[in-house]
């Protein structure tokens, strides 16, 4: 059975954590940053680096972890308010990020338009950040184009198989889920670099 093109971001799988907070971390958006953030986004501390994060976008600067939520001052509502997401305004102050930063987590995450299957186990991988939901919160980034580039941010740890005939776990057509972990992150050094590895 063909897997349906439904991404929703990076969704936590396992870790050195606990539910539901999963060694998450607070971190602070700048109430100025427009762009809107989803549960599920990757993030990055924003440059000129001045102790805020932002979207990460994608290429091989190091991410700072997973977003998974924010509490904010609202303008509109005149009460602190905490949403699945960041909508990219309405905050009076800095907003309070949630982010899994976790060096050893696991996500489940689902593939692009090209099969990410088990021979590529073991190499590392790029994400897009797709189109998030303002309804539901939830991100809308995949991952794609796996490589042995030791920058990239996520490495591929695994594929769902089971249950069979499920969504996502037909590894011979696009869309499938995937398992990754940090690659190129802040708590975790790349390849490239001595540290955890």
């Amino acid at each position: 059975m063909a897997n349906a093109n439904t991404p929703f971001g990076f969704s936590q799988y396992r870790g050195t954590g606990s539910s539901p907070t999963f060694e998450q971390v607070t971190a602070r958006i700048n109430p100025a940053n427009n762009v809107a953030i989803y549960t599920g986004d990757p993030v990055a501390y924003d440059t000129p680096a001045n102790g805020y994060v932002e979207a990460a976008a994608p290429g091989t600067t190091p991410i700072l972890g997973i977003f998974v939520g924010c509490k904010y001052n609202s303008v509109s509502q005149k009460m602190p308010v905490w949403s699945d997401f960041w909508p990219g305004a309405d905050a009076n102050g800095d907003v309070e990020a949630y982010v899994i930063t976790d060096p050893n987590a696991q996500f489940l995450v689902q593939a692009g338009g090209a099969v990410i299957n088990r021979s590529k186990i073991g190499q590392n991988v790029q994400f897009n950040r797709g189109t998030g939901n303002a309804f539901t919160g939830r991100s809308g980034a995949y991952v794609e184009n796996p490589a042995s580039t030791a920058t990239l941010p996520f490495r591929i740890v695994g594929v769902v198989e089971n249950p069979p005939g499920a969504n996502g776990t037909d590894l011979t057509s696009p869309y499938n889920l995937v398992v990754v972990a940090f690659n190129n992150a802040v708590t975790r050094n790349n390849g490239a670099t001595p540290g955890i590895a």
